[in-house]
């Protein structure tokens, strides 16, 4: 006969084994991986094809005890000393898809901006370093910033044209964010033509746009919904497109998905 407190000490060790395991697991629900890497060709409406871009996912690393992933974007595009460059990034828990912290440094020819956010969504605050460390008010306990927020639309239905609004980014003075599913497209990139659901953000963003500002993403029609084509604004530079080139993943990838 298996003693109680043995049977209890099996199950404890059990427990905590299939919680590792989980902790270290890939939450194959998302549509993406660590590992994923999308490279662009940078178009600019004034100069034409002149920079290059890059998202990719790194981790897990471990942030306040919890897996995280990192999302990262650079971009650089310009001629001689008309240029943008934008380095931004987001840790995201995966399994609740919130973002525990929030990096940016964008250059252009007349300005420079930089934001270190901090979120704590179990204190309902936010604070940004760059700028004292105020503290805020959290907009929402399941914060998304603007990269997260791109990762986070392709997890959204994109089967019948719709319209969405979402209260989700940590700032309040950002939402909310409408986002509409608006068709399908075939697009054309260096990367290969593709068959895409085009999905439209009006996003609010008094530095940027000066008020409300709208991006075009060109997902593509499988499981991956991978961004083949993304159109927005670069202070001074203008109207901006990026086109991919190269997507590329780790293995791993479930045999039932289809990108």
């Amino acid at each position: 006969m298996i003693r109680p407190a043995i049977l209890l000490a099996g199950l404890v060790a059990v427990a905590l084994s299939v919680a590792s395991s989980t902790a270290n697991a890939q939450p194959f629900s998302l549509p993406f991986w660590v590992g994923e890497s999308l490279e662009y060709e940078v178009r600019v409406s004034r100069f034409g094809n002149v920079g290059s871009g890059r998202m990719w996912v790194e981790g897990p690393v471990e942030e306040r005890g919890v897996p995280t992933w990192r999302l990262r974007f650079e971009l650089s595009a310009g001629v001689g000393p008309v240029r943008g460059v934008d380095r931004t990034s987001s840790w995201i828990n995966p399994i609740t898809f919130e973002t525990t912290k929030f990096s940016k440094d964008e250059r252009h020819p007349l300005s420079r901006s930089k934001e270190s956010v901090e979120i704590h969504a179990d204190r309902g605050t936010w604070t940004d370093s760059e700028k004292r460390g105020a503290t805020h008010e959290l907009a929402s306990r399941r914060p998304l910033d603007e990269l997260s927020f791109l990762y986070f639309l392709r997890t959204l239905p994109t089967d019948r044209d719709t319209v969405m609004s979402f209260d989700r980014h940590f700032d309040k003075s950002r939402n909310p964010t409408i986002v509409r599913v608006m068709g399908r497209d075939t697009i054309k990139t260096p990367g290969g033509i593709f068959h895409t659901r085009v999905i439209e953000m009006e996003v609010r963003d008094p530095k940027r746009y000066k008020g409300t500002g709208k991006i075009r993403v060109h997902l593509n029609d499988g499981d991956c919904r991978v961004p083949v084509r993304i159109d927005s604004r670069m202070p001074v530079l203008g109207a901006t497109t990026l086109l991919l080139k190269r997507w590329s993943h780790p293995p791993g990838y479930p045999e039932t998905i289809f990108c």
